[in-house]
């Protein structure tokens, strides 16, 4: 029975051909020639299986050097696309600053589908930076992380918000958040896009955005108050029709789908020699002609019919008995009217109260 030998990658072509070599692999079944053959091909095919690992999901950049862009986040949330329970003060639609960091594969600042670290949940529920940034910065250490930018938040839910980019090849990807307030915890937000196509960087990258929960506040409303989630849950995005209960403030059944809440527009701009200004924290008022989105209908909402009432009166002769019903959600852009909010009905011998 031949012997099985295992021959380490060291093994070189002259040690192969050797009389040493073919004497100490020769049998009465098989030659020297042959052996040589069939060891060459086991060599060449564990150093092709030996080599370093490729980066997911086509995530290598091998761009010469490094892009410069222009980030500009616009946000579209109007009382007009999103009417319902639309926050009008204390405090009124807003957006908090902009987060947001190049990086490589080896990082996250947060992902669909996963929980919430503990920055992200601090950034999606009161607007503090200091965890995330915490983390990127240790992330950075490991070369990870490449930069990281912040812009002035938006007083608004209609406006502008930019900040300038420097990419570097070894961190191609970007992921960024943007707190919309008020809310429990939702945010909007891209989630490690590649702006670098093998040796190219991209031109430009437009993205509409729609809102995410990040599990950590089970809150329905723009305006809940805190109520803390347990156990957390995973980020998730928000629909149309998720959560599926009509005093979500983002629950429109007669949607497909939610029209874009914001969007980010990323712009490579040419390098030169002279030196400007970073545009980040700067708020643009005009420089972007705004979208415009079709109005979003917003039905009325009414309580049930109260109990009926008594009646007073003979109810053999024409008494009548009430009940009523408030409005819970007043329509808007050309949703449906509301109904009658008052019912009568002839009276019945048992819903009668007699005089004393």
């Amino acid at each position: 029975m031949p012997h099985l030998i295992v021959f380490k990658k060291s093994l070189s072509q002259p040690f192969l051909n050797s009389p040493f070599f073919c004497q100490m692999m020769s049998s009465e079944h098989l030659t020297c020639g042959w052996l040589q053959q069939l060891l060459v091909v086991l060599l060449k095919l564990c150093l092709t299986f030996a080599g370093p690992l490729r980066p997911l999901n086509g995530t290598e950049c091998t761009a010469k050097g490094p892009a410069s862009y222009i980030l500009v986040f616009t946000g579209h949330w109007s009382p007009q696309a999103f009417p319902k329970q639309y926050p009008l003060f204390r405090p009124p639609a807003q957006w908090s600053k902009l987060i947001a960091v190049s990086h490589n594969r080896h990082f996250r600042l947060w992902e669909e589908g996963a929980a919430a670290s503990a920055g992200v949940q601090s950034f999606a529920e009161v607007g503090v930076t200091v965890e995330l940034m915490k983390a990127a910065k240790e992330a950075r250490k490991r070369r990870a992380v490449g930069a990281m930018q912040r812009t002035a938040g938006i007083p608004n839910g209609i406006g502008h918000s930019s900040t300038e980019l420097v990419m570097l090849p070894r961190s191609s990807l970007l992921s960024l958040m943007v707190k919309m307030i008020p809310s429990p915890d939702w945010f909007v937000g891209v989630d490690s896009i590649n702006l670098c196509e093998g040796s190219r960087w991209k031109q430009e990258v437009t993205i509409d955005l729609q809102p995410y929960d990040a599990g950590t506040d089970s809150g329905f409303t723009f305006s809940s108050p805190n109520f803390p989630t347990s156990p957390q849950e995973n980020i998730t995005k928000i629909t149309s029709q998720m959560p599926n209960h009509p005093a979500n403030s983002f629950y429109y059944p007669r949607l497909k789908e939610l029209p874009p809440i914001a969007s980010i527009m990323i712009t490579q701009q040419r390098r030169s020699s002279d030196r400007h200004a970073t545009m980040s924290n700067h708020i643009l008022p005009n420089s972007i002609i705004p979208q415009r989105f079709s109005a979003t209908p917003l039905d009325c909402e009414v309580s049930p019919w109260s109990s009926w009432g008594l009646c007073l009166g003979p109810c053999s002769r024409g008494g009548v008995r009430h009940r009523t019903r408030y409005i819970l959600l007043r329509p808007a852009n050309a949703g449906v009217p509301c109904p009658e909010l008052e019912e009568q009905a002839e009276c019945v011998p048992h819903s009668c109260m007699k005089r004393q």
